[in-house]
């Protein structure tokens, strides 16, 4: 597939800018051959009414058929094979079994969403039969499903560029709601949003479905993600990123004269408790998996384990042991590109320019040229975590903190300091979850997952999943965008009373046509309605 540079508008292509910028191979530094223009404003206009116009015609497609579309997609997106993986290898640094595994997971959350399309229990059927003798007053006929909210601007995110870009999770669920999709690439990798979104077009026609049910934008400034944001025939936006960029977009969307729904996914340090009872079984065992998690894919994950926390002991002093061998063991690796790997070189310096904090390890050997990170782990006391409270604060990439707890008081202390988070992490015993159930309460305040005995990175996608958490982990910790749950950010609820039978939609009539399961009168049931 020949790579153009294009803004994708609907079933058309448009190159209006003189203004473009190339993707960079981050390992050699190379530029790669594609100039990717510069979305100019009437470009985005273009594709923000393109999506508005199709979105009458696209809600009322049936689950079925948009099952279908996703599957449809899928497979295109398997078909391109290894020139896929090729592109996003060099755009990345991403090495190839990285590559295939977040094609498959991209692929599979499609397929996923595709089933869950026809269970049918997303749009949260409600039915409140009448009662027209009750006294005062009759009870009308009340019923309420989930319908899509309209166009959705999707950002691409800079470190998954398959299963949270243009075939992401966003993109997925939004386009199972029903609403059209615009997403803007990540200039990081545009060549493989380019990529994606072709065949992704392609399975749209292949379809029968109307233009303008997904565009794809590219642009390097802020500008562009700005004007997207802002279009009024925008609905919703979903971004995955830093949250100096979140925070802008959020603002601006709430800015708007007609706000909207900004579902932000940002900074994130993770925290890691170590209680006592797991250190006495098994501090080596954790020791490997904490590193593991550290440095898989170069640190690049918003659950990255930033920080850790465990008890003054002798157990505490092997785990620090075991992790210095081990970290130091692992070989630096290329991160995403060159704007990441300055932001964590100068994290790096910040921390080690700190009073009160020990350099662990680090690995040896990185290429400053090649855009290398190497494994760093500090260690700290509770002085020094006092005195120094930027370590609560995400660097991204394979950088952690140990801090030495003189008592089970301090751990309270410190995660009640904590800012919101996506994850906690717990290794213990189920005595020690007991023990320290002052902790655990703490935490369940903080995060949008509670780890017991495992690590932070590595998420599975399913139905009980919640990637999100209180701010500054996420503008709305009530959602999360991974995960079937992710479809709630792109639907409102719609309430019908007093309508007729025939002029319902099937998910709300009486013979439940598609079998799906409802609440009739606070009962959950498949059974269709008696008239």
């Amino acid at each position: 597939m020949e790579l153009t540079g294009s803004q994708l508008i609907g079933y058309r292509t448009s190159a209006s800018s003189g203004v473009t910028f190339q993707a960079v191979n981050p390992a050699t530094g190379e530029f790669l051959p594609t100039n990717f223009h510069e979305a100019t404003a009437a470009e985005i206009h273009e594709a923000m009414e393109l999506a508005a116009a199709a979105y009458p015609l696209y809600r009322k497609t049936t689950p079925e058929q948009r099952a279908v579309f996703l599957e449809t997609i899928a497979a295109e997106v398997e078909a391109l094979g290894d020139t896929l993986l090729e592109i996003t290898q060099a755009e990345t640094g991403h090495p190839r079994p990285r590559c295939e595994g977040e094609r498959g997971r991209a692929t599979g959350q499609a397929r996923g969403f595709a089933q869950y399309l026809r269970e049918g229990s997303w749009v949260d059927a409600r039915i409140d039969l009448p009662q027209p003798d009750r006294q005062p007053l009759p009870k009308p006929d009340v019923r309420s499903l989930h319908v899509g909210v309209g166009p959705v601007v999707v950002f691409g995110a800079s470190n998954f560029p398959l299963a949270i870009s243009v075939f992401g999770a966003d993109t997925v669920s939004a386009l199972a709601a029903g609403c059209p999709v615009v997403v803007k690439a990540h200039p990081g990798h545009p060549g493989t949003c380019e990529m994606v979104a072709r065949v992704l077009l392609a399975a749209a026609k292949k379809c029968g479905l109307p233009e303008g049910v997904f565009s794809l934008i590219q642009g390097k400034t802020n500008d562009t993600g700005l004007a997207l944001v802002r279009h009024p025939k925008t609905t919703a936006a979903a971004f995955t990123g830093s949250l100096k960029g979140g925070r802008a977009l959020f603002d601006a969307a709430s800015a708007r004269p007609v706000p909207i729904p900004f579902y932000a996914e940002m900074g994130s340090v993770n925290p890691v408790f170590l209680l006592p009872g797991a250190l006495r079984e098994r501090a080596e065992g954790i020791a490997s998996g904490f590193v593991q998690s550290l440095t898989l894919g170069v640190g690049q994950f918003c659950t990255n384990p930033g920080l850790v926390f465990g008890l003054d002991s002798g157990e505490l002093s092997g785990f620090v042991d075991s992790v210095k061998s081990k970290a130091a063991a692992v070989p630096p690796a290329t991160m995403l590109h060159a704007g990441i790997h300055q932001a964590y070189v100068s994290g790096v310096d910040s921390i080690q320019g700190m009073d009160g904090l020990a350099l662990v390890t680090k690995a040896e050997g990185a290429d400053p040229a090649k855009n290398q990170a190497a494994a760093h782990v500090f260690t700290t006391d509770a002085a020094g975590l006092r005195s120094n409270p930027a370590l609560y604060e995400e660097v991204f990439g394979p950088v952690s903190t140990i801090v030495n707890c003189r008592t089970p008081e301090e751990m309270e202390e410190f995660a009640a300091k904590l800012e919101g988070s996506l994850t906690a992490t717990l290794h213990g015993t189920e005595e020690d979850l007991e023990a320290y159930r002052g902790l655990v309460e703490l935490l369940e305040t903080k995060v949008g997952r509670l780890i017991f005995n495992g690590y932070p990175t590595g998420i599975e996608v399913c139905h009980a999943m919640h990637h999100g958490g209180p701010y500054p982990a996420a503008t709305h910790s009530h959602f999360t965008s991974i995960g079937s749950r992710c479809i709630l950010r792109f639907v409102r609820p719609l309430c019908y009373q007093g309508w007729p039978q025939s002029a319902l939609p099937p998910e709300l009539q009486n013979a439940n046509p598609l079998g799906i399961m409802r609440l009739v009168d606070g009962v959950a049931t498949r059974e269709p309605v008696l008239s």
